[in-house]
């Protein structure tokens, strides 16, 4: 009953934020949209999450998730206004503000890169208020924050923090502290090997380890979010020279994460965020080096 009603009170407080605090507020209900056209991935999940799956009449050739989502070759990174008018659509949603939709009467919506959790609610509501589905999106984002609580309130505590790398694809790209999955890895308290080698912020997050300096490190954990686009494994990883040194090699510490979810805020970081959980709380039984 309690958590029917915070839903509900959820619900009202998305009405209320998106109408007073909001570029977009919500919308009367003659003029929800009924054709959306979607080229930023993870706004295409984030509509089908909230139940605006039916809206959705085309999506970019790289929102393949979920399976039901109008997969087309529009392309999101250089969008073609006239192909995207040729969908009729009344709403498109990219990641940032496309000029030219406005001069045709179409409207845009922009839901750029998230920095934190609460910029990913914030868009969901957005989107829910956007299309008339304000009530499922309150309760998609109690669920997620319902979730990721209780991953974050199971971890052990410890005095030494536990370090880590995470690799982007087998040319041992990484990212730092200062990037949104490096937000993540922050939740748990884990420290970032990557940080020191942009140290200056010219890579912009995104260093290019070696394999010397990953070994020198010697992290805890290894995090690999190149399994799709590379094929990486854990037997990958410690079949590279040098690498059966590595702590989190010979104690069964490295992980496997599925790269969309990885790269996308949308839904389905509650996935990785479940997974991180998983390897920091496993390791406590890790046999020692």
């Amino acid at each position: 009953m309690k958590s029917r009603l915070f839903v509900c009170m959820l619900a009202l407080f998305a009405v209320v934020a998106a109408s007073c605090g909001s570029d977009d507020p919500v919308v009367e209900a003659s003029d929800v949209p009924q054709r959306i056209v979607s080229l930023n991935p993870t706004a295409t999940e984030m509509l089908f999450a909230i139940g605006a799956g039916d809206q959705v009449v085309a999506v970019d050739q790289f929102s393949y998730y979920p399976a039901e989502a109008p997969v087309t070759d529009l392309s999101g990174f250089d969008p073609n206004i006239e192909a995207i008018a040729g969908f009729e659509p009344d709403l498109v949603v990219t990641d940032f503000t496309l000029e030219g939709l406005e001069v045709i009467g179409i409207s845009n919506h922009a839901v750029p890169a998230a920095t934190n959790l609460d910029e990913i609610y914030a868009q969901i509501e957005q989107l829910g208020a956007i299309t008339g589905h304000v009530g499922e999106a309150a309760e998609l984002v109690l669920q997620m924050q319902t979730a990721i609580d209780a991953v974050l309130v199971s971890l052990p505590a410890r005095e030494t923090p536990l370090t880590y790398y995470h690799e982007l694809d087998n040319t041992l790209f990484s990212v730092t502290s200062s990037t949104f999955i490096g937000y993540v890895y922050d939740l748990f308290g884990l420290v970032n090997i990557a940080d020191p080698a942009d140290a200056d912020g010219s890579a912009y997050g995104y260093p290019q380890l070696n394999e010397e300096f990953i070994i020198t490190a010697n992290p805890d954990i290894v995090f690999l979010a190149d399994t799709i686009c590379c094929g990486q494994t854990a037997e990958t990883a410690a079949a590279r020279p040098g690498w059966d040194q590595l702590s989190a090699v010979q104690n069964g510490n490295v992980v496997e994460l599925n790269d969309d979810i990885v790269s996308r805020w949308g839904p389905r970081i509650v996935d990785f965020i479940e997974a991180v959980g998983i390897a920091v709380n496993e390791l406590e039984t890790a046999p020692a080096n």
